[in-house]
């Protein structure tokens, strides 16, 4: 089957044709692209779309390769057996599996999901070239060999936050998802509000987009929080004329795209050089 987008995520051309290529040659796909232009939701979407499990990896700062593998607890049987708890005769009950693990040992080939991998320590994707590539490894405290019954699809999000190692970037398949232009916009909103009123629609996207051009903006809105300014201006009725008034300094109910002091004072003053223009 193949990947085409679903009802509820709008995948480009381009997209389709990465995800498409990754599960044809069996390799993982490294997704990089803005926060907020739905690298997450895509695994998720996957998943749906292909009908199979999704296994969710989200990555932390702390977060070791093993820790996806599997972790044994040997302090609980260090304390159970102090308690003479019969259970530390079988190591197995200290084992706990990793996400790799899961998606390994699951009757179908799940999606599996390795999100923001560029937040680990810069060896996490490394340490995790043998398992990827061989797709199986070993548990030396009970000297069990794990061997995927079927091959995962693997989609790894980044956030470019720190450079990947080149051995693992050429074990990827890789996509940049471009911020979307007008036209995927009005695709993306459709889906989410097929029934808001176009004058609406047209004068917060142009807001938008022009919020997105300003010079020394800090954080560019996303798509995420466009979605999420729409479903305020739909909940507070508010007029199109409102969003066309250049008498706001900043768009109304503007907390949900910008989200800090030193954005909210640049527009404010760039308003206001306007208006003295003006």
């Amino acid at each position: 089957m193949k990947f085409s987008g679903t009802k509820e995520y709008v995948a480009t051309n381009e997209l389709q044709m990465a995800v498409n290529a990754a599960i044809t040659l069996q390799r993982p796909l490294l997704i990089k692209g803005e926060p907020g232009t739905g690298k997450t939701m895509l695994a998720e979407q996957l998943a749906e779309a292909l009908d199979t499990p999704l296994i969710q990896w989200h990555i932390k700062s702390t977060t070791k390769a093993h820790q996806g593998l599997y972790e044994y607890d040997a302090v609980s049987r260090l304390r159970d057996s102090q308690l003479g708890n019969a259970d530390v005769n079988d190591i197995g009950n200290y084992i706990k599996k990793g996400k790799l693990w899961e998606a390994f040992t699951g009757d179908k080939p799940p999606v599996l999901l390795i999100d923001e991998i560029d937040k680990a320590d810069i060896e996490f994707p490394n340490d995790l070239l043998l398992e990827l590539d061989k797709m199986e490894f070993f548990v030396y405290e009970t000297q069990e060999r794990i061997v995927a019954k079927h091959r995962p699809i693997i989609i790894i999000t980044s956030n470019n936050e720190k450079e990947l190692p080149d051995a693992f970037l050429r074990r990827c398949f890789f996509h940049y998802i471009d911020f979307p232009n007008k036209d995927t916009m009005q695709k993306i909103v459709d889906v989410h509000y097929p029934e808001i009123k176009k004058d609406l629609l047209a004068e917060a996207m142009d807001v938008f987009f022009d919020l997105r051009k300003v010079p020394g903006l800090k954080k560019k809105p996303s798509t995420s929080e466009l979605v999420d300014w729409l479903k305020l201006l739909l909940a507070d009725d508010v007029d199109p004329a409102t969003l066309r008034s250049k008498e706001n300094a900043i768009p109304p109910l503007y907390g949900a795209m910008v989200k800090n002091e030193q954005d909210v004072e640049l527009l404010q003053r760039l308003a206001f050089m306007t208006r003295r223009k003006g």
